[in-house]
């Protein structure tokens, strides 16, 4: 028998899952991580305490798998792209890692946005740079820790923390180099990106860049001990979770967007050749001479977990003590306030929009005779919304035959609805758990031969559960919504930085 072994770390959760051959989920094991937020913006966590909760995880799911661990025969990581993780000359962690949702470097990108950096970084790297890019937060760090900055060996991704504890190799893979320094013509670092950004002293510090697919390492005999695999079981590069659950869902292909709806609101297309935007990052796909188009905002289902943490904390605890799903649990309230019209919007920017830094969340139309189920309802649409701003650019650039969507509310056919009459358009999703655990595990299977490529190995294992189709009537309801919707955060555009210089000067008045 034979087996693969995924790790997908997210932002909060670390977890490993093991599948066969075929694409069967023989087990998972979760492993909470926690996060620090010592100041307004920042976003952290410890990387030996990533580690050791990974480590955690993968003994369990070995243990759950029903099988020895000589079973798996190849290991690959996926996690949170963007961010940063550094090691000093030593190959030591230098500091906290931090995560995808900080944003203390927005001061930095919006000097960049007054001067040339934007246009230079667009026309050279493919994109624009935004607060939790490798680019500005090293920026911040040159300008706010210089005794950290001056430290920095290696520059690297989450995943390739775990790879490097796995294996004892530093390195990366195209997917995640692309995130700040390459060209997107050659997908190579380019040493022009890093005069951009004024960090010409960090080229060196760039770690080499494999094939999502390659064998960069064999667990080391430390590794093994703690974590049960095999010594000297094989690790493939792995790759960026935004890629990696597209790849899990066999939607990393052209004429295909893949919609993660996750923390983050990710949304993808494969291309054949680079083409430049604004409105998306145009960055390296697993193979070279193709690229991956994502329009993303960190504005997804972070919203419904903020309320669900927020307003639902009754349900959550009966959840624990129960083992209920909360969704489950709250379906008659969701499914009750979409049969009734409403004013109700909800803006999702809790952490973060397409519209930049200042912008923020909001209700409005809320009216007293609203009730949670109603505020829980324009949750889920605003977040749908969002995703559909994104979609919407991606068709103006490429040709998409088919929408496919993973993340934690595709399971829940409400929401999954709600996509496909949002977007007036098919949506698939896939019988694949654990998407993007299984977009590390194909690369897993492809590095030992398994599979011709990871995309042969989706294509041969990916099944879809269900395709949820518009009902044109609904469709035409959120196309009026979503409009005003649009029509009401252009409005606000204005208005944010104001609203966010409030905190500064309630802190002044109690000071």
């Amino acid at each position: 028998m034979s087996s693969l072994l995924g790790i997908d770390n997210g932002l909060t959760v670390t977890k490993a899952v093991i599948f066969d051959v075929d694409g069967t989920q023989l087990s998972v094991a979760r492993r909470r991580v926690p996060q620090s937020m010592p100041h307004p913006r920042w976003v952290e966590r410890d990387m030996p305490g990533l580690w050791q909760a990974t480590v955690e995880a993968i003994r369990e799911a070995i243990a759950l798998s029903g099988r020895p661990a000589g079973d798996i025969k190849a290991v690959a990581a996926t996690a949170h792209g963007d961010g940063l993780y550094l090691l000093d000359s030593n190959r030591r962690p230098l500091g906290p890692g931090i995560l995808s949702l900080d944003s203390r470097a927005g001061e930095i990108v919006d000097e960049w946005a007054k001067g040339a950096v934007f246009a230079e970084a667009l026309a050279l790297t493919g994109q624009v740079p935004h607060a939790s890019a490798p680019s500005a937060i090293l920026g911040w760090l040159k300008k706010h820790a210089p005794e950290r900055f001056r430290q920095i060996g290696h520059i690297v991704g989450c995943k390739d923390w775990l790879r490097f504890c796995l294996t004892g190799t530093v390195g990366t893979d195209l997917t995640e180099a692309s995130t700040s320094f390459t060209d997107v013509r050659t997908q190579a670092y380019a040493p022009e990106a890093m005069r951009i950004f004024g960090l010409e002293e960090l080229f060196a510090a760039l770690p080499r860049a494999a094939h999502s697919a390659d064998i960069v390492g064999y667990a080391t005999a430390e590794a093994a001990a703690l974590t049960g695999l095999a010594e000297g079981t094989p690790v493939a590069c792995g790759l960026h979770d935004v890629t990696a659950s597209a790849l899990g869902i066999g939607g990393h292909e052209e004429g295909v967007i893949s919609i993660v709806a996750g923390t983050y609101s990710i949304n993808e297309v494969v291309s054949a050749e680079p083409r430049t935007d604004q409105r998306w990052f145009c960055r390296n796909a697993i193979d070279r001479g193709r690229w991956n188009n994502m329009s993303i905002s960190p504005a997804s289902t972070a919203n419904y977990d903020w309320f669900l943490d927020t307003l639902c904390r009754a349900e959550q605890d009966e959840a624990k003590t129960t083992g209920r799903s909360i969704h489950e649990m709250l379906a008659t309230e969701i499914d009750t306030a979409l049969k009734k019209p409403s004013t109700l919007l909800f803006h999702p920017y809790l952490f973060g929009s397409p519209y930049g830094n200042a912008a923020s969340a909001s209700f409005v139309g809320l009216r007293g005779w609203h009730d949670r189920g109603d505020m829980l309802k324009a949750v889920l649409e605003g977040i749908a919304f969002n995703h559909r701003s994104h979609v919407e650019a991606l068709r103006d650039g490429f040709a998409v035959r088919e929408v496919r969507l993973t993340g934690g509310g595709s399971r829940n056919p409400a929401f999954a609805q709600m996509f496909a009459d949002v977007l007036n358009a098919p949506v698939t999703v896939t019988s694949t758990d654990e998407a993007a655990a299984y977009g590390a595990a194909l690369c897993a299977g492809a590095a030992v031969g398994l599979f011709a490529s990871p995309q042969e190995g989706a294509r041969a294992t990916c099944t879809v559960s269900r395709e949820y189709r518009p009902d044109p009537a609904r469709s035409a309801v959120f196309d009026e919504r979503y409009s005003i919707y649009g029509r009401i955060a252009e409005q606000l555009r204005p208005k944010w930085a104001e609203i966010e210089s409030l905190a500064g000067r309630a802190m002044e008045g109690t000071a």
